[in-house]
């Protein structure tokens, strides 16, 4: 069985920033998304990884259509918009550009589901809360 850490995203941390951040840079994409490292950041500059990216729903809508995102493209992610690759009691995994692994809002309000079920294959919006996170896996071997 699929767990939500069976999902990391690909990718490049390009800069650490004075505030503690990292500057990641998912593999096939124009983002530069700041996130808080889980731990002190150690890994390589500028060189493929594997992580997984996390972040705490304000609010999630389910949608009829539309393309995967993240916005803003350069920042901290404020709304994320993508496939739901896992369900997994209180976290979905979505991928919008890269995988986020998204922790779902504890109110009933918070979840609008005016277009079905959150299901495997379904699009997603999330509004996201201050904090999304990186989380080194591993660095990946070139090929």
């Amino acid at each position: 069985m699929a767990r939500t850490t069976d999902f990391p995203t690909r990718g490049r941390v390009v800069a650490k920033r004075d505030d503690g951040t990292i500057v990641f840079k998912p593999n096939g994409t124009n983002y530069e998304l700041f996130l808080k490292p889980i731990a002190p950041f150690d890994g390589p500059l500028d060189e493929p990884i594997d992580t997984l990216l996390r972040v705490s729903a304000r609010k999630v809508y389910t949608v009829p259509s539309g393309g995967n995102f993240i916005s803003p493209i350069f920042g901290p992610p404020k709304i994320l918009q993508g496939r739901v690759q896992l369900i997994d009691g209180a976290y979905v995994v979505v991928h919008a550009g890269a995988n986020f692994i998204v922790e779902l809002p504890a109110g009933d309000s918070a979840i609008d589901l005016n277009s079905g079920a959150i299901v495997m294959g379904s699009m997603m919006n999330v509004v996201v809360l201050p904090g999304a996170t990186l989380e080194l896996v591993s660095a990946a071997v070139s090929g």
